[in-house]
């Protein structure tokens, strides 16, 4: 029997907020193509999760990492309709990894169960967005498939509905790039609206955003994580084949089957458990502990200028400096200042592009112990691990020493020391990523991770007791400090050394 429109408005007013009731009955889950099957358990729970949040008046966050083929792409198109259809003048977004995929994925998933949607008529699906068939309403009842840009992030910002709901829909969100994220928050300030932000995706990165859901802003989402071996429609032949090539706690299998996080990527650089270690590890400084600064260069943009000060394996004590946006004259003002209220045994700078000009300044007219490192210069160490580049070469010492190495409880920190990958280039040498390949991950610059590996450009030895407080401040005068401190480095004794100091030391040696 056929329902005419006013029964089908009538159910969808019955499941305003009730998005499980809306798939059980504004789809014939009798007709031929839907015969023998329903929803999946866990979209139920997704579904009843929004349900239960409405009425609490905050906004509804669901974050699901999940294998591949559990039906994802389906529950998208799901919240969409129900969202749009159950509430007038509604607005919202759906997105994706990339256009290709909103196009041939999301669009080709909405369109199928748009075409099964009972209420079908009320409403039109263009190529780029589900719109009310009511002229009246097409521009304020509207949910746009928006592919995303991160140099045009503006483009998801002022989505705003005050007093009514909004949907946002983040498919395939590890690959999303943070400014994208944070061009959407906004959206959370609304008050007495109705707001739906779900994101799903397989969980490739152990950071960016779509990891936070689960970690740092736990409190905020309700995470699910959904195996590909427990979901009815997943393939299980094709599963059975993964199982027996990979290892269960491999990382192909943990992202594209079991859905969880991995601790490391297949190609990260520094693990996770090296920087927590060093977060929590408390060291005994000593006297004699040289101090160096490693200095990464910004001018402007969104990258920032950092000063990181390391004493000894204390990289804690002091923290470093950041600065964003500001001139290189007053970067060379702090960097002096600093300098005249510590001893510091070198400076190593970020000498390309804008940064050459702060080397060129501190050490000729301060006459500051400045070393200009360039980051895509050529390593001068030999060991086991050749290195493609300096950049890559002061890594790899900084992920040696974050065995007793102590650094700051910073999340911030955290996610750059483990947000880089590596790969080898046609020579075998070991090449780590660059900033551009980051960002186009979704990940933030390096830049504090990047000045606390310029401290490690080259060895600099622990100095002998003669200023054994290490108070005193560098001097500003005729004589070169560089000379001073290699003299000084060649007179010191292992057995002043830090504990840590003679172990890096004696991995340097071999």
């Amino acid at each position: 029997m056929t329902e005419t429109l006013e029964e089908i408005a009538d159910q969808l007013v019955a499941c305003r907020s009730d998005p499980e009731c809306f798939v059980d009955n504004l789809f014939d889950w009798n007709a031929p193509e839907l015969a023998g099957k329903s929803p999946e358990k866990w979209q139920r729970e997704v579904l009843r999760t929004i349900r239960d949040g409405l009425p609490l008046g905050k906004a509804v966050r669901i974050a699901v990492a999940s294998g591949h083929g559990v039906g994802k792409t389906a529950l998208t198109s799901w919240i969409c309709l129900w969202a749009m259809a159950t509430c007038r003048d509604c607005r919202g977004i759906l997105t994706a990894s990339n256009e290709a995929q909103l196009s041939t994925r999301n669009r080709a998933e909405l369109r199928k169960w748009y075409r099964l949607f009972k209420g079908r008529a009320f409403f039109e699906l263009t190529a780029t967005a589900l719109i009310s068939a009511d002229v009246a309403h097409e521009q304020t009842w509207r949910l746009d498939l928006l592919p995303w840009n991160e140099h045009r992030p503006e483009a998801f910002a002022g989505l705003h509905n005050q007093g009514k709901r909004i949907v946002v829909i983040m498919d395939e969100a590890s690959v999303i790039p943070p400014i994208i994220w944070q061009t959407l928050e906004p959206v959370m300030t609304d008050v007495g609206t109705e707001i739906i932000w779900c994101a799903f995706g397989n969980p490739l990165h152990s950071v960016g955003p779509f990891r936070e859901c689960f970690a740092r802003f736990a409190h905020r989402w309700t995470g699910f994580h959904v195996d590909a071996r427990d979901v009815g429609i997943s393939d299980k032949q094709q599963i059975g084949q993964w199982a027996e090539d990979h290892t269960e706690d491999s990382y192909f299998f943990m992202t594209r089957v079991r859905g969880e996080f991995p601790s490391a990527s297949a190609l990260q650089f520094i693990a996770n458990d090296l920087v927590e270690a060093a977060m929590t590890r408390d060291i005994e400084r000593q006297p004699n502990d040289p101090m160096v600064v490693g200095v990464d260069v910004a001018r402007f943009g969104d990258d920032c200028s950092v000063i990181y000060p390391r004493r000894g394996m204390d990289a804690r004590s002091i923290l470093p400096m950041v600065y964003r946006g500001i001139s290189t004259d007053r970067l060379e003002d702090l960097i002096l200042d600093f300098c005249s209220q510590n001893r510091v045994e070198v400076i190593f700078i970020d000498g390309a592009g804008v940064g050459g000009g702060v080397v060129d300044h501190l050490r000729n007219r301060y006459n500051l112990p400045v070393e200009d490192i360039q980051f895509g210069g050529r390593p001068n160490r030999g060991e086991q691990v050749k290195y493609a580049q300096k950049r890559s070469e002061m890594w790899g010492a900084m992920r040696d020493a974050l065995k007793y190495l102590a650094i700051p409880r910073n999340s911030e920190l955290r996610d750059q020391l483990i947000g880089p990958e590596y790969d080898f280039n046609l020579k075998g040498e070991l090449q780590l990523e660059k900033k551009s390949d980051m960002k186009k991950r979704g990940l933030a610059s390096p830049d504090i991770a990047d000045a606390l590996a310029l401290t490690f450009a080259r060895p600099v030895f622990p100095r002998q007791f003669d200023d054994w407080m290490g108070t005193t401040p560098n001097v500003i005068s005729e004589y070169d400090p560089l000379e001073l401190d290699r003299i000084e480095s060649q007179k010191a004794s292992a057995r002043y050394y830090a504990p840590g100091w003679a172990r890096l030391k004696q991995e340097y040696d071999d």
